[in-house]
């Protein structure tokens, strides 16, 4: 039977699209739902500052009068004009195992993108590299956390078979948080704390964090778009705002570190206890009891999960990493943490993979970012 593809127009519309990921993973017991009060947030343009520079489209996927996919389309203006660009991103893609679904999805944003003048689409992508980027492509048998895909094994054999070929691969590795920090941490970490002037910022209570989440969020900015950061465009002031009201209700004050020299803020990692369990629990939904589970599960959790990290650009390689991650372990431990998942590192990161590695980390998780030429 033919596939009908439409555009999401009507409120209608947008709520079969944000709840139709449940239907299809319904069975899936590593999938994780969103935070549906924050999906109602991210897809209004009038909540979310990142339409304001990007073109984009939703569309439905059914079938017989029954919705059985969706896509996003972007094309993010502010990152083309800073590259030179003229690439569009697919985003949010669910459908159940149906190569004809998947094929009408992906052919109706390729076309929207060529009639906007786009020579490349990659994805999934969203706004930025804060959004859930690229299909995972080893490690099904692991629970997704609040930060990632979770698609089937089927999805980029799916989308290969449709010319669609690698961009890039991001790393997800598995540190066990040891009993004790090694002994070459240790030393390392007491040399940078006896010299260099470098103040770590640490936070016993969640309200000291707040003045400290611009200046995160600006060195950060700074950083990535330095770094060339793959997929990511420069945030404004308003959009740093929305980063910081997404996530601040789930950090915690334990797993925020910084570095400071001269009263400036020169590197900063975070990470958030693994509430995914909570959330499962939840089905997504914060009320009536569901933000109870899903803080329990923070509590309960014997993983951390990392988040975002940056270090300004002239403070790298002086073991700024090496003091982050040594009191990060220790508040890990202290916390009764047994592993830490990384989040995503570039595939071309060398150094960092390297330094996960040296610390015992194991390749759990790969993900896959996928183009074609228009």
């Amino acid at each position: 039977m033919n596939v009908e593809i439409r555009a999401v127009k009507k409120r209608k519309d947008l709520k079969s699209f944000i709840y139709l990921a449940e239907k299809i993973h319904r069975h899936h017991k590593t999938w994780v739902p969103p935070i549906y009060a924050d999906e109602w947030k991210y897809f209004n343009p009038k909540k979310n500052r990142s339409f304001s520079h990007c073109d984009t489209l939703l569309a439905l996927a059914s079938r017989d009068g029954d919705d059985i996919g969706r896509i996003m389309g972007i094309i993010n203006h502010r990152f083309n004009e800073v590259r030179n660009e003229k690439i569009a991103r697919f985003s949010y893609l669910e459908t159940p195992e149906d190569e004809e679904v998947v094929k009408a999805l992906l052919n109706h944003v390729e076309r929207w993108a060529g009639e906007h003048g786009m020579t490349k689409i990659i994805g999934p992508y969203g706004f930025t590299d804060q959004d859930p980027e690229g299909f995972m492509v080893e490690g099904f048998e692991n629970r997704a956390t609040i930060a990632t895909y979770c698609n089937f094994e089927w999805m980029p054999e799916m989308v290969e078979s449709h010319g669609y070929t690698k961009e890039i691969d991001y790393f997800v590795y598995k540190l066990e948080v040891p009993k004790e920090l090694p002994e070459f941490y240790r030393r390392i970490y007491e040399r940078m704390k006896r010299k260099g002037n470098f103040e770590i910022l640490e936070f016993d209570k969640k309200r000291k964090m707040k003045p400290w989440i611009k200046p995160v969020l600006r060195l950060m900015n700074e950083c990535y778009t330095e770094s060339n950061i793959f997929g990511y465009a420069p945030l404004d002031e308003r959009e740093m705002q929305e980063l910081a009201k997404r996530y601040y209700p789930v950090l915690d004050s334990r797993f925020v570190k910084g570095i400071v020299k001269d009263g400036e803020l020169v590197s900063f990692v975070v990470g958030i206890p693994d509430m995914t369990k909570g959330i499962q629990k939840a089905k997504g939904k914060l009320f009536p009891f569901g933000f109870l589970k899903i803080l329990r599960a923070a509590k309960k959790t014997k993983q951390l999960d990392l988040l975002l990290g940056a270090i300004k650009g002239k403070y790298r390689g002086r073991g700024l990493d090496v003091m982050m991650g040594t009191r990060m372990l220790m508040s890990a431990s202290e916390a009764g943490m047994e592993m830490i998942d990384t989040h995503h590192e570039m595939e071309s990161n060398v150094k960092v993979r390297a330094e996960m590695e040296k610390m015992g980390g194991k390749l759990y998780k790969r993900f896959r970012v996928y183009q074609k030429n228009l």
